[in-house]
């Protein structure tokens, strides 16, 4: 799909003016934060939760601006109203500058992603990278290491790479949160470890609120085989089930089957359009 507008601080544009200056120091050194969000039929999926981490990596590196989470919101309200009955992705890009004035929120659109239907049922390989994040709960523009693990995974023929640190635990994929489950109870890396994904938050809580245990713990990456299974969760994949790790592979228990279906009841109830891109996925 063509999208024929962006937006600049709160202003709709024209997407032929969507561009940054050679001479912008930050935007080239990634002093900036991102979010993406799916937009359905006019429905932003958690809206608030994006926009709050947002505004807390910005804060988390130190970028000073003007822009409040109900400008946030009100930008981006603006500029999916022209697409009423469409579904895709936003980008939301908040880019530093030498003073709070001098930072620039951009919002733009883009088509969406959905995974191969199969790896629902088959579940998705994957590889391991070593490497961790300087700034875990801020999600930063500085990408390229988890660009790299990513790159290698895809050449690989794998679906993402899982990032291991240098203590040797697993922590997150490069664009998604990992678990491990072993019969009704799910184990995740601590969270002053990783990115606090909006996704990740949704699927606790309905796992939760249908008597499943919750566990932080260190999961190194020998261990993993011990569980039952492991899936990794984030806005455009929900909860991906995997196959493998590094060649050594895991089944899909009924647990975690379990777990995808009430996910996708849960969506289904709080926002009535989703159960139709689900529908298509799984």
């Amino acid at each position: 799909m063509d999208f024929k507008h962006f937006s600049q601080n709160g202003k709709i544009l024209p997407i032929e003016k969507a561009v940054i200056p050679l001479s912008n120091i930050e935007y080239s050194y990634g002093y900036g934060v991102y979010e993406s969000l799916r937009v359905n039929n006019g429905m932003v999926y958690f809206i608030d939760d994006h926009i709050k981490r947002l505004i807390e990596s910005a804060k988390i590196i130190g970028i000073n601006h003007l822009f409040d989470e109900d400008f946030v919101k009100k930008s981006i309200l603006d500029l999916v109203a022209d697409y009423q009955i469409e579904t895709f992705n936003l980008k939301i890009l908040l880019i530093g500058g030498a003073t709070k004035e001098r930072a620039v929120l951009n919002i733009f659109c883009l088509n969406p992603f959905f995974p191969d239907r199969k790896l629902y049922h088959q579940g998705a390989e994957f590889i391991t990278y070593e490497y961790e994040r300087a700034f875990p709960h801020a999600k930063t523009l500085n990408m390229l290491q988890s660009y790299l693990a990513y790159k290698k995974a895809k050449e690989s023929g794998s679906y993402d790479a899982l990032l291991v640190n240098q203590n040797g635990y697993v922590t997150e994929g490069t664009r998604t949160n990992f678990f491990c489950i072993k019969r009704k109870t799910i184990y995740t890396p601590f969270k002053k470890d990783i990115l606090l994904g909006v996704m990740r938050k949704a699927m606790l809580k309905v796992a939760l609120s249908n008597d499943y245990k919750i566990v932080e713990t260190n999961i190194k990456l020998d261990d993993v085989k011990s569980y039952d299974g492991a899936f990794v969760t984030s806005t455009s994949s929900k909860i991906m089930p995997i196959k493998s790790i590094n060649g050594i592979v895991f089944n899909i228990p009924a647990s975690l089957k379990e777990l995808m279906s009430l996910l996708n009841k849960f969506l289904e109830i709080n926002f009535p359009f989703a159960i139709k891109i689900i529908s298509c996925i799984i």
